[in-house]
């Protein structure tokens, strides 16, 4: 599954440069310049990482921090700023931040700091969502105390559904990062879906979209 991170930027050249440098280094970039656009980009995909500028044309960027922590507490966020007192700094932090990076900074830098952020993501090994609880490091998912028996692509496909739980996921971004592809018709995920509702898991089916994941 390749690492997704959303750039929420109103200068188009900082977007593109940082786009540029984060495709090279072999992480999806998607940017967007306002915060309308932003959240129904978030609403319709969770990234692994943001990277907010907090001085926006058409919002605050502390108040975009806020939603996405209290909506999507697992997504890391990088603060780009040019507020650079530390007062600022420890406001973002204080928000939920993960990082804080200054402008004009670097591209590699601040590369680096994705990565940073993405690792740290990946050691977070446990999981939970209402009676659903998966050990990413072993493999291992647990619902209501009973360990269930999943395939490799079943484990991927709850996990991705864990981090999006109470979310509408299309057929095509289940595809895309599950799989890795978004094109034709397929009945594999209907069929991993219907095994794991088997195991009394709660998908809902929004028909013509995709599906729900609902914990208990």
């Amino acid at each position: 599954m390749a690492n997704l991170v959303y750039l929420l930027e109103d200068d188009t050249s900082i977007c593109e440069l940082v786009q540029c440098t984060l495709d090279m280094n072999s992480i999806s970039c998607e940017y967007f310049t306002t915060v309308k656009e932003f959240y129904d980009a978030l609403d319709a995909r969770t990234p692994d990482v943001v990277l907010l500028d907090i001085m926006l044309t058409d919002g605050d960027g502390l108040e975009v921090l806020k939603r996405i922590k209290s909506m999507y507490s697992q997504v890391s966020v990088i603060m780009l700023s040019a507020l650079s007192k530390e007062t600022d700094k420890v406001k973002g932090l204080n928000l939920g931040a993960d990082d804080y990076v200054v402008k004009p900074f670097g591209v590699l830098e601040l590369t680096a700091r994705v990565n940073a952020a993405l690792r740290r993501r990946r050691t977070t090994t446990v999981l939970r969502a209402g009676n659903l609880e998966m050990n990413v490091e072993n493999m291992t998912a647990h619902y209501k105390g009973e360990e269930l028996s999943l395939s490799n692509k079943e484990f991927q496909l709850l996990r991705y559904c864990i981090l999006n739980e109470g979310k509408v996921m299309t057929r095509e971004a289940l595809l895309t990062d599950v799989w890795g592809y978004d094109y034709g018709e397929t009945r594999t995920l209907d069929n991993h879906i219907a095994r794991l509702r088997k195991m009394g898991l709660n998908f809902e089916t929004v028909f013509g979209v995709g599906y729900k994941f609902v914990a208990d």
